[in-house]
């Protein structure tokens, strides 16, 4: 069964890796991994949240940062270092047919912390803002959703370990939210 699931995880991995290449897609799925990339984003959700709430904003930015952070160091210290899982750049079987589009990386694959600081981040924003703008639901899904695809695409990740990072995060970024709300601390 493992073993079947593992094939079935490398055939997809190719199929996204190189049958999907493109020119649109190698120029901007690199991008959307970076930190750097994002942090217009970073910018207009602390902005947004310090210029429509005041004070009670800065409890917004303290569950986003703690959402992102449990994610973070849920899958990179407790789940990648147990689980070892080589990247697919890093595994010799199979390096020479990636198309690898961004330095590999020396960390383990399982489950990609990228895709779960992301959708944790993510589903936190949903929980606090999804009833009041309409828009924050697609929006927030979009963003993780495009940071956990690209990593697959461009080498460093299985479809595997980002559907696990985000489920992880998701479920990391709902338990923060909920949180929040049973101590009273949502600003909605």
């Amino acid at each position: 069964m493992i073993e079947n699931l593992q094939n079935l995880d490398v055939q997809v991995f190719q199929w996204i890796n190189s049958g999907w290449a493109n020119p649109v897609f190698d120029s901007i799925l690199p991008w959307c991994r970076e930190k750097w990339f994002w942090m217009p984003v970073y910018w207009f959700i602390a902005a947004f949240s310090l210029l429509n709430f005041g004070k009670k904003g800065w409890i917004i930015i303290l569950g986003f940062i703690l959402a992102a952070g449990l994610a973070d160091f849920t899958s990179s210290t407790l789940i990648k270092k147990n689980v070892q899982r080589l990247r697919p750049c890093n595994d010799p079987d199979r390096v020479t047919q990636i198309i690898l589009r961004v330095p590999c990386g020396s960390g383990y694959s399982f489950t990609s912390s990228h895709a779960a600081n992301h959708f944790a981040a993510a589903i936190f924003l949903i929980g606090l803002f999804g009833d009041f703008r309409k828009w924050v639901k697609p929006a927030a899904l979009l963003w993780a959703s495009s940071i956990a695809f690209s990593q697959v695409y461009v080498g460093v990740h299985y479809p595997g370990d980002v559907i696990m990072g985000s489920l992880l995060g998701s479920i990391i970024g709902w338990w923060v939210y909920v949180m929040f709300a049973r101590w009273k601390l949502s600003p909605l």
